[in-house]
């Protein structure tokens, strides 16, 4: 599953190769390339180890199978995967152990206090107990065949994890939600976390960790024509040649007072690629279209640093979860903030007029972006904004121009992988320091989702 593998990165040229067909009845079949044809080694996956001691040697012994990169990170588990792993009790003759249970848990997290958290899901998995009436989790161990645990006793795991739960929306009715990744930033007050706890009856015995769940989801196919220059390693086509391909929003006046003393201004059509939704770790083409009948002021306008367009991301929670639900419009909370910058660069394949200039832009995601989120009472979501321009020697108001919502997925679309094409001399300026923390998790079984 790859959820955030960079895009290929191409030379930049201002020259064309060959044609390019004016409709998608023109487009040759697609064929994959050989280089994506070639098998992947599936990497194994990562052991995570828990352990219980009692009188200087392990009691309980839990082991997980994630696909973390490393067995020092929290357990991760993908859409679709089961919780795998083994649990392993050492019992002495006569263990007054009478049932043992794995529990899965994810809360939304908005405060230090025990109010301030939201179960969303929570699912209890019997996986022993001396009642027969119980149902158990098959074991290998004789021990583990009868009314009381004996010697070595192990338990093969594998849990599903469900995609959806259902609580409740903001409006108190019932709706069925995707499960969340895992969100969690210094900086941030709220936070979703999962838990994984083996509870064993007998005193307060239990291991808990918490673990990562990543979503799967992808966007849209791109167009037709969008799809043969990434196969085919060529430019771009703009709205003008594409319009199935690209999102021109309402036309705008960018204004500015030069020296001041002398107001100008342009009209800017800004158009994004569609479908508005892309993948994590590649780029959001965007278009630009500049007139005015001062071509000097034009030039100015077109200078491919003056223009300033901001991928923005919100993150929206309540509060106070204690509230009961016909509350829930109290005191919400909001977190906005700039996390990626366009690179633009002039247009190599459109006959600029006297009066107009084009530009060809791109807004590099990171790696590490949360996707598009909306469960309960929080919610991530993400805008493409125009800002006033850059010029030198001028001065503008300080709002924005244009505001687009676009989705951040996980995993790319079907069909060629999304490509760079900025030049090499442009680049973006860093994340900020210690800007993202997070993997993610889910639940098992049949969740039942609720808030306390």
């Amino acid at each position: 599953m790859d959820i955030a593998s960079p895009p290929r990165y191409r030379r930049y040229t201002t020259s064309r190769h060959g044609p390019v067909p004016r409709s998608g009845d023109e487009l040759p079949p697609y064929t994959q390339r050989n280089t994506l044809a070639r098998p992947v080694a599936r990497r194994e996956p990562t052991e995570h180890v828990y352990l219980l001691t009692e009188k200087s040697r392990p009691f309980i012994t839990l082991k997980l199978y994630s696909s973390a990169t490393s067995s020092a990170s929290l357990p991760t588990f993908f859409e679709k995967e089961n919780i795998n792993g083994t649990l392993e009790i050492n019992a002495e003759k006569g263990d007054s152990i009478s049932s043992i249970t794995a529990t899965i848990t994810g809360r939304i997290i908005t405060g230090a206090h025990a109010d301030d958290s939201c179960k969303f899901l929570t699912q209890s998995i019997p996986i022993w107990s001396k009642s027969p009436d119980v149902p158990r989790v098959p074991s290998p161990s004789e021990g583990a065949s009868k009314s009381k645990l004996l010697g070595r006793c192990e338990w093969p795991l594998s849990i599903p994890l469900p995609r959806t739960v259902t609580i409740p929306n903001e409006s108190g009715s019932p709706h069925i939600y995707s499960l969340p990744e895992t969100f969690l930033e210094r900086h941030t007050a709220a936070s979703i976390q999962y838990d994984f706890t083996i509870r064993i009856s007998r005193g307060m015995l239990r291991i808990k960790t918490a673990f990562g769940y990543v979503p799967s989801t992808r966007p849209r196919q791109a167009s037709l024509l969008r799809q043969l220059s990434y196969q085919q390693n060529t430019p771009l086509v703009g709205p003008s040649i594409d319009p199935e391909g690209w999102k021109t929003l309402r036309a705008v006046s960018a204004r500015a007072l030069m020296f001041r003393s002398r107001q100008v201004g342009v009209q800017c059509l800004l158009s994004l690629a569609k479908p508005l939704s892309y993948t994590r770790g590649s780029t959001l083409p965007c278009f630009l279209t500049l007139q005015s009948a001062d071509e000097d002021i034009l030039h100015l306008f077109a200078t491919p640093s003056a223009p300033v367009l901001k991928l923005q991301r919100c993150v929206r929670f309540l509060s106070k979860t204690s509230l009961p639900v016909e509350n829930m419009r109290g005191p919400w909370h909001e977190t906005i903030e700039d996390i990626g910058s366009a690179v633009w660069w002039s247009s190599a394949g459109t006959d600029d007029q006297p009066s107009v200039r084009h530009l060809e832009g791109e807004i590099k995601l990171g790696k590490d972006l949360r996707p598009t989120t909306s469960i309960g009472h929080f919610s991530i979501s993400y805008h493409v904004v125009l800002r006033p321009f850059d010029v030198p020697y001028s001065t503008s108001e300080d709002r924005s121009l244009l505001s687009e919502p676009v989705e951040i997925t996980t995993m790319h679309a079907h069909g060629p992988r999304p490509q760079a094409y900025s030049p090499p001399a442009y680049t973006s300026p860093p994340p900020p320091d210690d800007h993202y923390l997070a993997v993610s998790s889910g639940g098992a079984g049949s969740p039942t989702g609720f808030c306390i």
